[in-house]
């Protein structure tokens, strides 16, 4: 993930979400997970009236919460306007999170071509290719994402873990502790592109290769015997825990909320399942929200 620092909200102030990245990369699914677990949500919202929209929020009666703010839907986003947006509301005093939603191009060209829809950058240029259009508003939102609190990379996630992720990092426990998420994956499959940290455990014995263990996964306590047993395992685990642990207030400090952390084996269904979820087990404290996803499990 990339981040920006955070400003503290006022005593009983708003905490606002504004949700944009690229076209096709999932907005409406993170915004009905955010709605599911207690946001107010406001969809394609214009990025220009986004602190009037705050200012009347604010002077309700009773203001909710936590406002989430959908903005770029139909590739009508301006860097320019967004920017400053979000300047806006920070210099207000109000805490802002930039949720950048991104995958990789094949992806999103995958997604257009099964949907028919045209891409929204195309609108403006029809003589231009899905994939033209893509790199177009991949480079047109690059300070965005560069300013973004989070970047999430959904190019590998289903519906289902996509909003599991979401209220994962937004839910109802969240809050201003540091959010860590760790992503088992398969280096088959490609990297999580949002992971700050990747760590490979490719080295350790593969339970693919063991009869019986096969069909089961990093979850089933024969294959977690099997990986977390051997010495080199633990000091693994050890030396992965020791640096993260030693990080994190250095990402604190630089003003960093989300953490994610990628644990990749071949094809992500057994080591890498079992290292990430006895590490999210070891990570876990009253300082910090620690959840797994596994994004290759199941494939």
């Amino acid at each position: 993930m990339s981040y920006t620092s955070k400003v503290s909200s006022p005593a009983g102030g708003c905490r606002y979400l504004l949700i944009t990245g690229m076209s096709g990369a999932g907005r409406s699914t993170v915004a009905a997970a955010l709605e599911d677990c207690g946001w107010y949500v406001i969809d394609n919202m214009p990025p220009s009236l986004l602190a009037s929209v705050a200012d009347t929020v604010g002077s309700s009666g009773s203001p909710p919460q936590r406002v989430a703010l959908v903005v770029g839907r139909g590739g009508g986003a301006r860097v320019g306007d967004v920017l400053e947006s979000v300047g806006l509301l920070r210099q207000a005093g109000n805490e802002v999170d930039v949720l950048y939603l991104d995958a990789p191009d094949e992806v999103l060209v995958t997604r257009f071509e099964g949907t028919r829809r045209r891409h929204p950058v195309s609108s403006s240029d029809p003589g231009i290719t899905v994939e033209e259009a893509i790199q177009g508003e991949r480079r047109m939102l690059a300070p965005v994402r560069d300013g973004a609190t989070a970047v999430m990379d959904t190019g590998q996630l289903n519906v289902n873990q996509l909003r599991a992720r979401t209220i994962a990092l937004f839910g109802p426990e969240s809050g201003d502790s540091m959010q860590i998420t760790i992503i088992s994956f398969g280096f088959k499959y490609g990297l999580p592109l949002d992971a700050d940290l990747v760590f490979d455990c490719r080295f350790m014995p593969n339970p693919y290769w063991v009869a019986g263990l096969r069909e089961q996964t990093g979850l089933d306590a024969d294959v977690r015997r099997f990986v977390l047993e051997p010495d080199e395992a633990e000091a693994f685990l050890r030396s992965v825990q020791g640096l993260v642990e030693m990080t994190i207030p250095l990402y604190r400090r630089e003003g960093r909320s989300y953490l994610t952390i990628g644990i990749g084996c071949t094809g992500g269904q057994h080591r890498s399942v079992a290292i990430a979820a006895e590490l999210a087990g070891r990570l876990t404290s009253s300082k910090w929200e620690v959840s797994a996803l596994h994004r290759d499990m199941s494939r």
